[in-house]
């Protein structure tokens, strides 16, 4: 089998480019430190200690962090083979069960025609983020959901909400702190708007959650390609007519965002409190379309999510990295043109936590600790 083959079934198991470089570079060594790995699949220490605890959870490596320096060992391949395999035994069953629909989730579109269940369905789908919610709703029906945009908030998801019509809190920290990153407040009606991690959603006109007689209606949609252009509606048309009431304060470092507003949000805040945050980016060149990581300092972020806004269109979200190399990089978030990056995953850092010289410091004590052993040796 050859190496492209092979790469492209390991994928199929969920591991990413670097993942598989990794993991083929570990079943190399057998058995390594992870500067060797990191010399060997071309990344950071710090993107292997990161891989190899995600490896590690899935049954492909053991992290031997009882020893000094740390070492990785790829577990034998019958052994991981035989892991996977009672894995897809595992999920047969529910398969199965499930085979019978006839329309996939993703193209679901589903007519609403009850303000009950259309904030039943808001409710549900709050619980389910797992990256970001947009989200319009008029002032009076927000006590329905803050339980559910609360939750979201504690589980790290980006919350940006626009509360609507003549019922908006006057009392930011009594009506709506806690509840959303950023919330912004509209004295108009406007159309109840929601969209979950850019995949699914509901739209509903003022109307239907108003009055019990109308015969108004809502959707409910699970399409991926329909949701961004929700969000750049939202972003583009209703964002910038509401007025800022309340933003949260940056989440606590280190912290890694798969979702790349938020990376932006949270980068934005701490360059406005007059830090430099320092970051790791894993993604891809944008005109070569090849796999690249960038550690180094953000000296500006292009944003319209937060006051003062500093994007050129809507949709901009970008960041400005300068690597250690004294490079600077534009990096964007998926489906990136305009940047020279587009990342899949970003890790934030204070600028005082970069660890080593060749960014094997992990930012956490233990990371440290095994950053500075390999150093010494």
């Amino acid at each position: 089998m050859d190496d492209r083959t092979l790469n492209d079934l390991l994928r199929r198991f969920g591991l990413s480019d670097k993942e598989v470089d990794t993991y083929l570079s570990l079943l190399a060594h057998g058995e390594a430190k992870a500067s060797t790995v990191a010399d060997a699949a071309g990344v950071s220490k710090r993107y292997v200690y990161s891989v190899s605890e995600s490896l590690a959870e899935r049954g492909f490596v053991e992290v031997n962090d009882h020893v000094v320096p740390t070492t990785i060992r790829a577990n034998p391949p019958d052994e991981v083979i035989n892991r996977l395999r009672s894995d897809v035994d595992a999920i047969r069953p529910g398969l199965e069960e499930r085979f019978s629909r006839t329309e996939r989730e993703t193209e679901q579109f589903e007519v609403i025609k009850s303000r009950v269940t259309v904030m039943k369905r808001i409710r549900s789908l709050l619980a389910d983020a797992d990256s970001e919610v947009a989200l319009s709703i008029a002032g009076e029906h927000l006590p329905e959901i803050r339980e559910a945009l609360a939750a979201a908030v504690d589980r790290g998801v980006l919350v940006l909400l626009i509360v609507s019509g003549d019922d908006v809190p006057d009392d930011v920290e009594g009506g709506v702190d806690g509840v959303a990153n950023v919330v912004r407040a509209w004295g108009e009606a406007m159309p109840t708007l929601l969209t979950v991690d850019s995949a699914t959603g509901v739209v509903a006109p003022p109307a239907l959650l108003r009055r019990a007689d109308t015969d108004r209606q809502a959707i409910h949609f699970a399409q991926e390609q329909l949701a961004p252009v929700i969000v750049g509606s939202f972003l583009g048309n209703y964002w910038p007519a509401a007025t800022e009431v309340a933003t949260a304060a940056p989440a606590a470092l280190p912290t890694e965002y798969a979702n790349f507003r938020h990376t932006v949000f949270q980068a934005t805040l701490r360059l406005r409190d007059g830090e430099t945050p320092r970051v790791t980016v894993g993604g891809r060149w944008t005109a070569a379309d090849e796999p690249v990581e960038i550690t180094g300092r953000v000296v500006e972020s292009k944003q319209g999510m937060v006051e003062p806004t500093t994007n050129e269109f809507p949709v901009e979200h970008s960041l400005v990295v300068e690597s250690d190399d004294g490079e600077r990089v534009t990096v964007g978030g998926q489906g990136a043109f305009v940047e020279d990056v587009e990342a899949d995953l970003v890790r934030i850092e204070a600028a005082d936590e970069r660890g080593d010289a060749d960014g094997g410091g992990r930012g956490d004590t233990e990371g440290g600790e095994r950053g500075d052993a390999e150093g010494d040796e």
